[in-house]
């Protein structure tokens, strides 16, 4: 069985921290699976970390299915939560209904997640209503980067703590089973996760946070452009792979691989005839 939204409630009222991370493809996904953690999220930061967009934006709704789908393959424990790309459940209700149906018959995900408060709110509640379970998502939301003026820490003047707040509790009323707390000041996160009964996942938003979420690339250090404030590396994991990569193309180069391990062999006098 999968991790349900009853099990989350049940952790956060324990006080039991909620790890999730970002997959986008069947190995990675069956390796974090593998380690227990109970929440994937198919990022549309994939944009980034392995399109090569320069923002989340470009993303488009068969680029998510493709992910998600493979996400799912790899996965059996884990809850799988597909991410709305940007202008897929901005425009009305039945637009964003209809592409997070697509998420969850489609792409095999088990929930969604899109970015907003008391702005998507009605649309939560709408397909919510209709079964699926929604993540929300406000602080730095990547898809608003424009308008937010760049990756900017979100809430901390009264007004904008306030409007977090409420979008929070907005979302909460909506139906949302958690949500995410992007670039919020510690202070205002545990403010949030106090206030609200759902579980809050940060993301440069502070320890008292129900549970926090990494983009997998930046923890494992496959990602080279840049580390973000709020990432640790764990691994160097594209140093190590730039050594490999090197070795083997030197062994090509000096006929060193493959070797007869790597080789397949047969009787060579059958040969004989071919000449």
């Amino acid at each position: 069985m999968r991790v349900s939204i009853s099990q989350l409630k049940d952790m956060k009222q324990k006080g039991d921290k909620i790890a999730m991370l970002t997959a986008y493809d069947y190995s990675t996904a069956r390796i974090i699976d593998a380690t227990g953690i109970p929440l994937i999220l198919v990022g549309d930061s994939l944009g980034m970390v392995v399109l090569g967009y320069k923002s989340t934006i470009p993303v488009t709704m068969e680029e998510m299915l493709h992910h998600t789908k493979a996400v799912v393959r790899g996965t059996r424990k884990a809850m799988v939560i597909g991410d709305m790309p940007f202008m897929t459940y901005h425009i009305s209700v039945s637009d964003a209904l209809r592409n997070a149906t697509r998420f969850i018959q489609e792409g095999g995900a088990q929930a969604i997640k899109l970015e907003g408060g008391v702005t998507v709110a009605e649309k939560v509640s709408h397909i919510v209503n209709c079964g699926i379970p929604v993540m929300g998502h406000i602080g730095l939301t990547p898809q608003s980067i424009h308008q937010l003026g760049g990756y900017k820490v979100q809430g901390k003047t009264e007004a904008a703590a306030a409007r977090l707040l409420n979008d929070a509790r907005a979302l909460e009323q909506a139906g949302a089973f958690a949500v995410v707390l992007e670039t919020v000041p510690s202070p205002l996160s545990r403010l949030i996760t106090q206030q609200i009964s759902i579980p809050t996942i940060g993301i440069g938003a502070g320890a008292d946070c129900d549970g926090q979420v990494q983009v997998i690339n930046d923890i494992l250090g496959l990602f080279t452009d840049f580390v973000p404030k709020h990432a640790k590396q764990y691994a160097k994991l594209a140093d190590i792979m730039s050594r490999a990569i090197t070795q083997y193309h030197n062994e090509v180069k000096e006929g060193i691989f493959p070797a007869d391990k790597q080789s397949f062999s047969m009787d060579e006098s059958l040969l004989a005839r071919l000449k």
